[in-house]
């Protein structure tokens, strides 16, 4: 946990989940430059915040805590992530802010009619921001004051064209370590377009059962469009089991590994999870157009804590070694150790992963055992088995 200390006050904060091994702070630069603006400074006047101020993009919670506990007006948070949505709420707990003047949506659900307040961070993901712009532009208005906030890396020619296409006309500030703010003025004469999201295509030749299928990809999750490379060499390597087995596609994304599966062993039963609501979403439609009769269920949430010890025949894993910007194998550390938890004894983890992440190592530490399925020059798969 740390603090980060702002012109209205200091803050508590913490990624959630809460691991004393993750060094990685719960803001960044940008965050701190959006919130020192909003307070004012001897060049700029403080922001008028009230009405409907919506935050999207909020990673940890440190936007929404820090306004809720200052302003005291209203604030929405508007997140794809669970576990982002899951530290904001501990970080307005801990921080005595009362949490009745702060909503939490997800990315999937109808945003607010009216905003006039819009803090956007800017996501890794320009598809996702895309989608979330798209989503909120009918609720701006002439009067709206719009403000993103991103790292240097973050914000490129294309997402300011992007404010501009969807809102209005859009400058930059400076930068001042590392980070810049975006200013878009809404034009309520532009066109209020659909999302161009979700994108459906169809997969390889090489993909195994699912050559020619379609995928749905809502925006911001792994490789929207287009399949990834790791994905796609695990899916020419998956285990055929026969009979009936209750198999976990773990950090689902958009289903294609878990459809897989259920295509392979049709009296399987598949639980797809990932902390995205916009992940599971896709997995949903994915599954339900390649396999509609397939048994399934879709869990948004924090890896496999909805799942009982030992209730898992099988986990398929692809996990993530970045947090937003950071790499980390924070991740991937809980992921196994969640999965050795819900398999059953002789239950089975397979997991890819780029070669040099040395994944072998933590598997056989854990497991006891490690074996490696295939290989090439870039990924592995790897097999351990629950003692």
């Amino acid at each position: 946990m740390n603090r980060l200390t702002t012109s209205w006050g200091a803050y508590e904060l913490a990624r959630f989940p809460e691991d004393p091994r993750d060094i990685l702070r719960a803001w960044d630069a940008a965050d701190e430059y959006l919130l020192r603006h909003l307070h004012g400074t001897d060049d700029t006047p403080p922001t008028a915040l009230a009405g409907t101020v919506a935050v999207v993009g909020d990673r940890w919670g440190a936007l929404v805590t820090s306004l809720a506990a200052h302003t005291g007006v209203p604030v929405t948070q508007i997140s794809d992530s669970f576990l982002g949505q899951q530290a904001t709420r501990a970080n307005l707990a801990r921080n005595g802010v009362d949490t009745g003047s702060v909503r939490l949506l997800t990315a999937r659900q109808e945003p607010p009619e009216r905003i006039d307040v819009l803090l956007v961070r800017v996501p890794k993901s320009l598809a996702l921001l895309e989608d979330q712009l798209h989503r909120l532009a009918p609720a701006v208005h002439a009067d709206t004051v719009v403000i993103g906030t991103g790292m240097v890396t973050e914000i490129h020619t294309s997402t300011l064209k992007l404010f501009e296409r969807v809102l209005g006309p859009t400058r930059t500030s400076l930068a001042a370590k590392k980070a810049r703010l975006i200013f878009c003025t809404p034009d309520p004469a532009l066109p209020r377009t659909p999302s161009p999201w979700p994108l459906r295509y169809a997969l390889p030749s090489d993909t195994g059962v699912l050559a020619g299928r379609t995928v749905t990809n809502h925006a911001g999750i792994f490789c929207a469009e287009r399949l990834d490379i790791g994905t796609r060499f695990f899916l020419r390597h998956l285990p055929r089991h026969r009979g009936h087995e209750r198999v976990v596609d773990l950090g689902c994304g958009n289903g294609v590994v878990g459809t897989a599966a259920a295509l392979a062993n049709p009296d399987a039963e598949v639980t797809f999870t990932d902390e995205s609501w916009s992940a599971v979403a896709s997995a949903e439609a994915t599954f339900g157009d390649n396999v509609p009769s397939g048994k399934a269920e879709f869990l948004v949430g924090d890896g496999l804590s909805a799942l009982p010890d030992g209730s898992v025949d099988l986990v398929l894993n692809n996990p993530p070694f970045h947090s937003h910007r950071a790499t980390t194998d924070t991740a991937a550390r809980r992921m196994f150790a969640d999965a050795r938890r819900a398999l059953r004894p002789g239950g089975e983890l397979w997991v890819v992963g780029n070669r040099h992440l040395g994944y072998h190592v933590r598997l056989k530490r854990l497991f006891g055992n490690c074996e490696v399925v295939a290989s090439d020059p870039k990924f592995v798969v790897l097999k351990a088995v629950r003692p």
